[in-house]
This record gives structure tokens, C-alpha cells and sequence, in this order.
């Protein structure tokens, strides 16, 4: 099982090389859905390792796996299987409509898992010098996703993204070179000086003074990453200008591996500082990301901006778990970056769909689609409601574990602040979606004649994961609370 932790990375590394040399064809373009199948049952293999034999070390411990990264693992699998096995026809339907060329296509594939590989690094990683890295890695390869189809809106969106991207990760850095800094005071001979296992032990020894500001800096420099207000900019115009199954890879599970690493910070953070310090910069960062999605939801007016601004809202619901901290509260993290992933995967994809029949992303210019485009309409519907949070789908049970958990930790003015912020963005995306699904239809174009759903399998199939985990955890149980007793101090 050590040999797998390095081998996970491999997987959709190895379906990136088979695209690279043959190119998008109707063989190769499977290869990313495979490798995602092939990364969720190493992810199960290697919770159940963990979970009898504890952690597993690979490469001389630059990596690691505990049940934590064991949980991501799968969720990165099960998002990219989605969005991978769509971005097939989305991307196979360019090319038959000629809007894109077969090396666009060919780049596309080999992205897409370059990315989806980095992302796996991200959390095999023990070394925190080798997760910034890893976390640098997908903001290269997005960027260049971004700009899929090399129109000026997606370019400058490309621009945006890159340069404050690239301010926060700078951020970041620096905060992880000043953590290197006070971990070689407590023992200049130690080779793994920065690896998070090591980390964790000597917290209570590390310079106070340093470590506040390397934890200042890497909250900001992460939470540019995951999407958290002030540096939330880049984020609608990214998401709305990517390839749909780009957007959803992003959405789904990028912003997740940012909460992620301060996840693993806060440890080291709340070892060195106590937990007030990291506490109170996550409760500044969820409740303005809350209040930042809120008031622009109201107004909104493009639906894939509209779904961009509610992954704001999730990751300041996130942070806010994070900043509680409790065990309850973590558990209800992850399953709610679980939930989260699939349902913002399956949304995006389908307003690709949405965009692509109806040849407009404007609130205003789409309506009645249950009665022209009644399958868009039905999983856009079904979508909307589970990442509202209604039962029976999971993040019903992840927000409520949420709200418990802050009440029973004192923070319940924290909780009521951010459930009256909930409630605002859950009616401003109400009234948007209404109007899409319900007004009167006018001017839909059905550029899809040939009436073909093959689109719509794995979609469906996201939809029906999310009921299951509603109703029971039985599968995950056992990991999830593990992983969340691994960042529990």
C-alpha cells in the first residue's frame, strides 16, 4: 500500500500521456473517465489500509495518506468521473460542430488530467513545501483550461485569474517558508522540517510571533485559492468563461483542495497559537464570503455567475465549520465538500448544455426550459435544490451538522449571522431559477436536433450519489469520521 500512494497521482497522469500521443479520439478520450474510476477504487483501498494499519508514507515521506487524504482522494475521483466522462461529449460535440480544432482538443485532454493529478498531490502530500507546489500546478493548468476556446472573454478571464491567483499563492508561500523558519529554530537538523506529521508534533514549540504571521498570510494566500472574500474576484469571471467541465472541476473540487490545506494548517496553527487565532481570521473569511455572495446573488444576471457566486457562499460555510473545529463540525465539513463537489459538477455541466441549446448564458434570455428542454431543466431544478441544502440530499445533513455544532461551541451569533445570509442567497437563487425553469418560454434555440442524452447519464448519477449520502453514509462512515478526527486537536 505505500507503493499506491505514489501510484494514485500516476493514474490520470497516465491517461494524459495517452491523449498527448494519439490524441482525442473516441478510444483515448475514455482514458480520463477510466483513471477517475481507477483513482476512486485506490481511494478505497487506501481508506481501508489506513484505517487498520494508520498512516502510509511513500518516497521518503514527501508523501503520505491518513484517512483524511484518503476521503479526498475519492472525492477528487468522484467529481473528476463526472466531469470527465461529460467533458467527453462536450468535447467530442465541439468537434463535430467545428468549434474547436483537434490539437485544442488534444490540449484539452492533456490538461484536464494534469490537472486533476495535481490535485491529488495536494493532498498526498506530507512535505507543505510540495503541496504549495502541487497547488501552483492547477493554477498553471487551469489557466491554460480557461482559455480553452481563446475568445477575448476567456482570455481575460485567464489574465484575471492568473494574476491574483498568483498573488495569493505568492502569499502562501511565503507563509509556508516562515512555518519552515520557526520549525528549523526548534531543530536545525531536522530534514522534515516542513512535513505536516512533523509539524504537528513540535506546534507547541514554534515561535508564537512567527507563526501568527505565517498563518496571517497563508489563510489569505489558500483562501484567494478556495474562493473566500476579499480575494474573490477572479472566481465569477473564471467560472463562467471555462469549458463547462472545466468550470465544474474547479468549482467541484479545486476550491475544496484550498480548504483542504488550511485544514491542515489549522492544526499546526491551533497547536502553536491556540485556537482563537485561526478561528477568528476563518469566521472573518466565512462570514464576508457569505455576505459578498448574498448581496451580488440578488442582482445577478448571467446563471453561470449565479452558480460562481454560490460556490462563495459554500466556501464561507466551509470555513466556517473549519473555524468551529469540533469534531461534529468537521465531519460536517467534509461530507459537505462531498456534497458540494458533485452538485456544483452537475450544475455546471448541465448549464454547459443550457448554454449550448439555448446559445446564451442570460437569466432573462432563458425560460421555460421544463417545457422546451425539460431533461436540462429537471437536473437543473434537482441540482438547485440539493445545493440548497433540502433532504434528502447530503449537504441537508452537512449544513444542519454545521449549525449544531457552532451552536454548541458558543458560536451561535456566528451561526445566526450566516443562516440569515443562507436564507438571502437562497432566495435570490430561487427567483433566478424560476424564471429559467417556469417563466414563458421565448426564443430557446434547440441546437441539439439529433435529441441525443448520452450527455445526461453521468449527471443523473451524480444526482442519485447525492440522495444515497443523504440518506445514509454507510460507504463513507467510517472514513469521514476518521479524517475528521485526524484535524481535531
Amino acid at each position: 500500500m505505500h507503493l499506491l500512494v505514489a501510484l494514485i497521482p500516476l493514474l490520470p497522469l497516465g491517461a494524459a500521456v495517452a491523449v498527448g500521443v494519439a490524441g482525442w479520439r473516441t478510444t483515448t478520450a475514455w482514458a480520463g473517465p477510466l483513471a477517475s474510476v481507477a483513482v476512486i477504487g485506490a481511494g478505497a483501498l487506501l481508506g481501508a489500509d489506513v484505517l487498520e494499519h494508520g498512516a502510509l508514507a511513500a518516497l521518503g515521506s514527501v508523501l503520505r495518506a491518513d484517512s483524511l487524504s484518503a476521503f479526498m482522494v475519492i472525492v477528487i475521483g468522484t467529481v473528476s468521473l463526472i466531469a470527465n466522462t461529460y467533458g467527453v461529449s462536450y468535447i467530442t460535440g465541439e468537434l463535430d460542430r467545428d468549434e474547436t480544432t483537434a490539437a485544442a482538443a488534444r490540449s484539452y485532454g492533456v490538461l484536464a488530467q494534469v490537472f486533476v493529478a495535481a490535485m491529488l498531490v495536494v493532498v498526498l502530500a506530507d512535505n507543505l513545501g510540495v503541496l504549495w507546489v502541487a497547488i501552483e500546478a492547477t493554477t498553471v493548468a487551469t489557466v491554460l483550461l480557461v482559455g480553452h476556446r481563446r475568445t477575448r472573454a476567456s482570455l481575460e478571464a485567464s489574465w484575471k485569474y492568473v494574476v491574483i491567483g498568483s498573488v495569493g499563492v505568492g502569499l502562501a508561500l511565503l507563509g509556508t517558508v516562515l512555518v519552515y523558519f520557526a520549525s528549523r529554530h526548534v531543530n536545525a537538523g531536522n530534514h522534515d522540517a516542513l512535513n505536516w506529521s512533523y509539524l504537528v508534533t513540535i506546534a507547541p514549540h514554534l515561535n508564537p510571533g512567527v507563526m501568527r504571521l505565517a498563518i496571517g498570510l497563508i489563510v489569505l494566500g489558500f483562501g484567494t485559492k478556495a474562493g473566500l472574500a476579499p480575494m474573490h474576484s477572479w472566481l465569477p469571471d473564471t467560472y463562467s468563461q471555462a469549458p463547462a467541465p472545466v468550470a465544474a472541476l474547479m468549482a467541484g473540487v479545486l476550491s475544496s483542495t484550498a480548504a483542504y490545506a488550511l485544514l491542515r494548517y489549522k492544526v499546526i496553527a491551533d497547536g502553536a497559537l491556540g485556537r482563537n487565532y485561526t478561528r477568528g481570521l476563518l469566521l472573518a473569511g466565512a462570514l464576508l464570503s457569505l455576505l459578498v455572495a448574498a448581496s451580488l446573488l440578488l442582482a445577478q444576471r448571467d446563471y453561470k455567475r449565479l452558480l460562481a457566486y454560490s460556490s462563495i457562499e459554500h466556501m464561507g460555510l466551509i470555513a466556517l465549520g473549519i473555524a468551529i473545529g469540533t469534531p461534529l463540525a468537521l465531519t460536517a465539513v467534509l461530507l459537505h465538500i462531498l456534497g458540494h463537489g458533485i452538485a456544483k459538477c452537475v450544475l455546471f455541466c448541465t448549464s454547459g448544455e443550457i448554454s449550448r441549446s439555448t446559445g446564451t448564458t442570460k437569466i432573462d434570455e432563458v425560460a421555460g426550459l421544463l417545457t422546451l428542454r425539460p431533461l436540462q431543466g429537471t437536473l437543473f431544478g434537482v441540482g438547485l435544490i440539493a445545493l440548497a441544502g433540502f433532504p434528502p440530499f447530503a449537504m441537508f445533513a452537512s449544513e444542519l451538522g454545521i449549525a449544531r455544532s457552532g451552536v454548541s461551541d458558543r458560536l451561535g451569533w456566528a451561526v445566526a449571522v450566516a443562516l440569515v445570509l443562507v436564507l438571502v442567497t437562497f432566495i435570490a437563487i430561487a427567483g433566478h431559477a424560476l424564471k429559467m425553469l417556469l417563466g414563458e418560454p421565448s426564443g430557446v434555440i434547440d441546437a441539439d436536433p439529433s435529441g441525443s442524452t448520452t450527455w445526461a447519464v453521468p449527471l443523473v448519477g451524480g444526482l442519485v450519489a447525492l440522495a444515497v449520502l443523504g440518506l445514509t453514509m454507510w460507504p463513507i462512515e467510517r472514513l469521514i469520521d476518521a479524517a475528521a478526527k485526524v484535524v481535531t486537536r
